[in-house]
């Protein structure tokens, strides 16, 4: 049971209006059933979860729930300890991280969102709620795949004048001398290219040209079972330990051993039948992004994660008789120090 903590909390700050948005369909999400906000919101949590949870309340629906950027915005504390804040408010059931396919065909992406409730709600309640919010989180984002039919006038008037002259002048200089390197970097894969962003969007992770190349077979077999690259690249940088000696090895052992299900062929009917297909909601482990179905991250986090907070909180406590014999343990070996 929680302790209500009467100490004097800090001031929950004010949200800056040039707090950074998310993309469109991404970010905060309210959930529904919130009571009114009073004074006593989150008076049962410590410090600093009531702290970190009356700024994320404040925060309009869309913005940017990541931990660097709250860090950024809480400077009392670090991305480490809102990290912990925020394990701390999945468990209390007032955040659950979530992700959902949004696409059709070769253009599905995986779009990620933060739920949050003021009011704290068990297990059932959010497994209930994900369930539902599937149909209505279909038509949000759909606006976004159309934002790139604005640059197209532009595109056009640039390359008419310039394009013809470069491409008939580069073959002539050297067309003999690298025939082979154009072709893999004009062309590469989307495995390939895949790969080689890793390392620039996480330094643990870099990879070389033949590292690249050595895992491209590899990287090639999850996108003809179907998924994205969005989808292979968090599959790879989820949970990631604090240091990486060897990416290459890491990547390889996550490559074969996560390998996604091969999907049977729809039928041509299919399409035709279910115009619109639902897409259920993902549940992602708020402490290391590992995706589930809700009934199997009760609290927000995975097996793993769950298991460990859970021993973590019951080895805090020792019993009085644990306590006896560390201080008699202590005391001879005092004993054993003193000179004869």
């Amino acid at each position: 049971m929680a302790t209500q903590h009467f100490s004097s909390a800090l001031p929950v700050p004010a949200v800056s209006p040039a707090y950074p948005m998310a993309k469109p369909g991404y970010g905060k999400r309210s959930a529904p059933d919130q009571q009114p906000r009073t004074r006593d919101d989150f008076a049962l949590l410590p410090t600093r979860e009531r702290y970190v949870a009356g700024f994320v309340d404040h925060l309009p629906d869309g913005a940017e729930m990541s931990v660097k950027q709250l860090a950024k915005q809480l400077p009392l504390y670090g991305q480490q300890a809102i990290s912990t804040a925020l394990k701390a408010l999945s468990i209390a059931g007032h955040l659950r991280r979530v992700r959902c396919s949004v696409g059709a065909g070769d253009e599905t992406r995986w779009v990620f969102r933060t739920f949050w409730s003021r009011t704290a709600h068990d297990n059932e309640w959010w497994n209930t709620y994900l369930a539902t919010e599937t149909a209505t989180q279909t038509a949000a984002p759909t606006t976004t795949p159309e934002a790139p039919a604005s640059p197209n006038p532009a595109a056009l008037a640039e390359p008419s004048a310039p394009a013809p002259v470069p491409h008939q002048r580069t073959p002539h200089q050297a067309p003999t001398a690298e025939p082979a390197p154009p072709t893999r970097e004009a062309t590469p894969s989307p495995a390939y290219l895949a790969l080689a962003r890793l390392g620039r969007d996480d330094h643990r992770l870099g990879l070389s040209a033949d590292d690249c190349t050595t895992l491209e077979p590899l990287a090639t077999q999850w996108l003809d079972r179907g998924v994205t690259t969005d989808y292979l690249t968090n599959a790879l940088t989820a949970g990631l330990p604090a240091q990486v000696d060897s990416p290459i090895g890491l990547l390889r052992r996550r490559l074969i051993d996560k390998l996604p299900p091969q999907l049977p062929a729809t039928t041509p009917n299919t399409p035709t039948d279910t115009p619109t297909p639902t897409r259920r909601l993902l549940v992602e482990c708020t402490d290391c992004g590992r995706p589930g179905q809700p009934e199997a991250l009760p609290d927000g986090l995975c097996r793993p994660c769950h298991q460990t907070h859970t021993t973590g909180s019951n080895t805090t406590s020792p019993d009085a008789t644990q306590i006896a014999a560390v201080k008699t343990h202590m005391a001879n070996l005092r004993t054993l120090l003193k000179p004869v």
